[in-house]
Order: structure tokens, then sequence, then C-alpha cells
């Protein structure tokens, strides 16, 4: 073989001027490029370092994309083997290699910042380049021997980066949601452990940050369990719309350069090796290819989440304000030191964390949406984007979760006196008298009572217009909170 032909990415040891770094010379079609002697990537990947030094943030931050990258290589050298494209020894080495990147092994090797212009192509070949050169080494050979094993003729064979990377996308956000709803229903647990301990504690709800009804803090924290496991069923029917899948389509979803029998038998392998038995091959990959539709919709669960949870966040910090001047009515654990000048001072610093990733994340709907829209004809040129932003806030939503369940929640504790207080001399009681005594007497009751500060119940029994009986049958808990045996 030339060692001077680009094709063949022959490299060539040498030192640098200096003397003090060993580098390797490779070759691709844009001439030659130096290589860290010791690097498992090559050429095409040095050239993404050197073209988008943009956020320092790499795919070695991102072990899901990485992983997932190497299961589709895995399951397309299987599947090349299979049809004929090719031969056993180079795609059992093939997949030996994948098969330690997914187990952790060289994630260093993937330097390419996560934001690249190509579509994900230099993902794409930072993956085949660091896998032909680790299988190389499993075949006994040295790194850089591409007339023995190449990371495009051999390890990209019958793919694309059109249907590599959108794939690997999807099982790479798939991982995110197995861990994102794992960290959700430890919160569900949490707050259903609260609602459970404060089932017998009254007080007042509120609407329009008024006094509303009685209810219990139980039903409060309740509530809150439930919005968790509304969110684990969208994220659920979400996840279902990322496993369909494009690989086999190639350039644009003609499926050219892929062998007969490769698509069906490479979504197989896929399914046996990720223990994912959903994956399907998409009915129309041309349309596959250049739709991001799915990822819209996935932002949009994810959004939904961070709301939700935002809300949740907003109302502990409400609940547990004061101690003195506020609400008072729970109390959050103290976390840390709240003020460098307020002796005594602590701040809700667990939900307000999160808040701010709640943010964060509804921002980047906002990204995902835009790149999404901005594909043009056969293909979307904007996945790296949507990935880095629904990446992070997958991972951010998951450990803004975890410290909010163990940090927050798990800890509180209600101010039960206080609440006592608050409904017997709130007039949100009177609502619950309002069948027995008339609209505009409650009406003029609870007026009275406001202005005067004099509790409601007792101008009622002044004025007898309730039998004591009546009262407490009708200001029972079970009754005016709907929760019986209280």
């Amino acid at each position: 073989m030339n060692p001077e032909d680009p094709a063949s990415a022959t490299y060539r040891n040498r030192r640098t001027a200096a003397g003090n770094a060993a580098h390797r010379t490779e070759h691709d079609m844009l001439g030659e490029i130096d290589v860290p002697a010791d690097a498992y990537y090559g050429a095409h990947t040095a050239r993404a370092v050197a073209n988008f030094p943009l956020t320092g943030e790499t795919l070695a931050a991102r072990p899901h994309l990485i992983a997932a990258l190497a299961a589709v290589k895995h399951a397309a050298a299987r599947a090349n083997s299979e049809v004929g494209a090719l031969d056993g020894t180079l795609a059992s080495a093939i997949g030996d290699a994948c098969a330690e990147i997914r187990s952790g092994a060289l994630h260093d090797q993937f330097v390419v910042d996560l934001i690249q212009g190509g579509a994900g192509t230099s993902t794409n070949m930072n993956g085949n380049e660091v896998i032909a050169n680790r299988a190389l080494e499993l075949l006994g050979r040295s790194r850089g021997e591409c007339s023995a094993l190449h990371p495009l003729d051999h390890v990209n064979a019958g793919q694309s980066t059109n249907d590599v990377y959108p794939t690997a996308v999807k099982l790479a956000l798939d991982a995110h949601i197995a861990e994102l709803l794992a960290a959700l229903g430890g919160l569900r647990a949490g707050f259903e452990d609260k609602a459970a301990e404060f089932a017998d504690v009254l007080k007042i709800g509120r609407t329009q940050l008024q006094d509303a009804v009685p209810m219990t803090l139980g039903q409060e924290f309740g509530a809150f369990a439930a919005t968790a496991a509304e969110e684990e069923q969208r994220l659920a029917e979400a996840r279902l719309l990322l496993h369909e899948l494009n690989l086999g389509g190639t350039a644009i979803g003609t499926g050219l350069n892929a062998g007969a029998g490769y698509r069906e038998r490479a979504v197989e392998h896929l399914r046996r090796l990720t223990g994912i038995p959903t994956l399907v091959s998409a009915p129309d990959l041309i349309e596959a290819t250049q739709d991001a539709g799915v990822f819209v919709q996935l932002s949009g669960a994810l959004k939904r989440l961070a709301m939700k949870l935002s809300k949740i966040c907003n109302d502990l910090r409400l609940l547990s304000s004061g101690p003195r001047a506020g609400l008072g009515e729970i109390n959050l654990p103290a976390r840390q030191a709240g003020s460098s000048i307020m002796p005594g001072k602590v701040n809700p610093v667990i939900p307000e964390a999160v808040n701010q990733i709640a943010f964060e994340v509804i921002g980047g709907d906002v990204t995902v949406t835009l790149a999404a829209e901005g594909g043009q004809l056969q293909l979307n040129a904007f996945e790296p984007i949507i990935y880095r932003t629904l990446g992070a806030g997958f991972s951010h939503l998951t450990a803004g979760i975890g410290i909010l369940t163990e940090h927050c929640v798990r800890g509180i504790t209600a101010e039960r006196d206080r609440l006592a207080e608050t409904v017997a001399a709130s007039t949100g009681l009177v609502t619950a008298l309002g069948p027995a005594l008339g609209h505009e007497t409650a009406c003029a009751i609870a007026l009275e009572a406001h202005h005067t500060g004099r509790r409601a119940l007792d101008l009622i029994r002044e004025r007898e217009l309730l039998t004591e009986a009546d009262l407490r049958a009708l200001t029972d808990p079970a009754a005016v909170t709907g929760r019986p045996g209280l």
C-alpha cells in the first residue's frame, strides 16, 4: 500500500523538533496532521479538536453517548459479518474493542467538543478511530496499521454519520431517562413518606396566596408525590418514541452501501446488546433521517417536569419562609450558613439550586426547538447541540432531584403548633359552614372576624347561629378535608 495515499491513513511515528513529545503523522483527504503517538484517535479527530474549541466539554463528559456509539458500532460489525461485508476476525476484534469502551475503557480518547459542525461526523469519526486502533491492538498489531483494519472501510462499513449519530443519541438519551426516572421515583417516595407522616396535621390551604379552606399537610405533600408520579408516566411515554431508529439508512435513508439484510440484523443485534427489546427500524428511513421531532417531544416532557419541580420548590420555600416573619409552616433541613452578615440566617439553598436547574432546562427547550426546526431537506445538521442541551438537562435534573430528596425532603419537619393556631384563627373554616349558615351570613361572619381579629367560631357561638354539636360535626377534620379517620 502506498504510504502517501490519503485513503490508506498510514501512520509514521516521529519526534517533534523539541524532542520531548512523540507524535505520529497521519494522512487524511486534506493532507498530513500530527497526532499524539499514544492517542487512540486519528487524523479526523485531531482536525475536529482544532476546528471546534468551543465549550471545553468533550464527548468524554457524556459517557452515555460514548457507550451508545460503541453499541451501534458493535451491532454494525456483527451485522456486516453476517451479510458477508466484513471478515469475521475483524468483526470480532471490533466487537471486543466496543465492549471494552462500553464498560468504560478509553473514554478519555473521545476528545471532540460536544458542539461541532458536520451533523456529528466528528463524533462518529472519533469513535471509528478509537475503535479501529484498539481493535488493531487486540489483533496483535500497532495503532495506525490501517491496511489491516481501517476506521472507515471496516468500523464504519455500511454506515453513515447520518444514521449512526442519531441512533447513538437516542440510545444515550434512553440511558439518561432511566437515571432520571430512578431519581424521580426516589423523590416520589420521599413525598409519599412525608404525606403519611403529616396525614393528621391540619392547616389552611391557600389560593392566590390568600387563606382558602382547611386541608392536611399530608394532602399537600401527597399532591407533590402525585405530581412526581405523573411526570414519571410522561417521561416513560416519551422514552418509547426514542426507540424508532434510522440505522441502516446510511446517508439519507436510502440505505446506499449497506448490504442486503444489514439493517434488520443491525437493529436486532442492537436490541440484544442494549437489552432494549422495543428498538425498531423506522418505517420510512428517509423521513426518519431528516426528522428531529422526537427530540422536541422529549424536550417538552423534560421542560414540563422542570416546570412542575420548580413550582414544588417554590412551595417549599414559601411554606418554610420566616422563620418568624413568614409562613413558617414547615422546616427545611439547615444545610449551610445563609449569610455573611446576618447571624443565624439559614436559606432554602437546595430548592433554590433546583429552581436554577429548572430555569436552565426550560431555556434549553428553546434551543432544542430551534435546532430541530433548522434542519434542511434530507438531514438535520444540528443534532450535536440538541444532544448537548438534552444531555445536560437530564444530568442536571437527575442530580438536582437527588439532592432535593436526600438533603431536603427527607428531613422536612412540620411546625404543628403553629399550624394548629393558624387553623383555629383562620376564617377559612367558615367556608365549611356556608351551607348551614347561608352565604350572606357566612360572609358577614368572615368579614367581622377579619376586621376585629376575633375567631369566627366564637362569633357563631355568641350569636347561637349553630349548636355546638353542629359546629363540631361541620368542622371535624375528616369532614373539612375529605380524609376519613383523622
